[in-house]
């Protein structure tokens, strides 16, 4: 009964589409994170997750640091940006905050909203979603959309709700 519901609000209101880009330090999860929402796919280059009616097209781009000036490649048209950081790092996290604040002040990614995935906080000394909050700067951010969402890849806890928040702020837009 609840698929005759769903086909039909589809039906009735179109599907959006948003392009979102993941990204974040190498080994914070990100390709766990893509492979946990795809439902055990092999995921390609470029997957696409449908969720609430609403199909995100991910780009999940490689997190060493001789990769990451190519970031700016994937800009152009992001609508959101999720941005994975190993909770369980105390060491980078500093370095996750200054990829960050670099990301968010390029021009086109003026428009993009923020979600933070602090992922692994299944590990007995990850900082929480706060503490994170405080070592990246987020409570700065006073001109974007932003939202932090404490994550566990591995088994799945969290993603959905930051994929919420992320659905609800393109519902938003015009």
């Amino acid at each position: 009964m609840g698929n005759v519901f769903a086909s039909l609000f589809k039906g009735l209101f179109g599907k959006k589409e948003m392009r979102i880009l993941m990204v974040g330090l190498d080994a914070a999860g990100k390709t766990t994170i893509l492979y946990k929402l795809k439902l055990g796919e092999i995921v390609t280059t470029i997957p696409t997750i449908e969720y609430k009616n609403i199909s995100f097209t991910v780009w999940d781009v490689g997190g060493q640091d001789k990769i990451r000036p190519l970031w700016r490649h994937y800009f152009q048209n992001t609508q959101g940006l999720i941005f994975v950081v190993d909770s369980n790092d105390r060491e980078r996290v500093n370095e996750a905050r200054e990829e960050l604040s670099r990301m968010l002040a390029e021009d086109e990614l003026r428009d993009a909203v923020l979600l933070v995935f602090a992922n692994k906080q299944d590990l007995p000394n990850a900082m929480n979603a706060a503490e994170i909050t405080d070592k990246l700067g987020l409570h700065a951010l006073r001109q974007r959309s932003w939202y932090i969402q404490a994550t566990c890849a591995t088994s799945g806890d969290g993603l959905y709700e930051g994929l919420d928040w992320l659905s609800n702020q393109l519902k938003n837009q015009k």
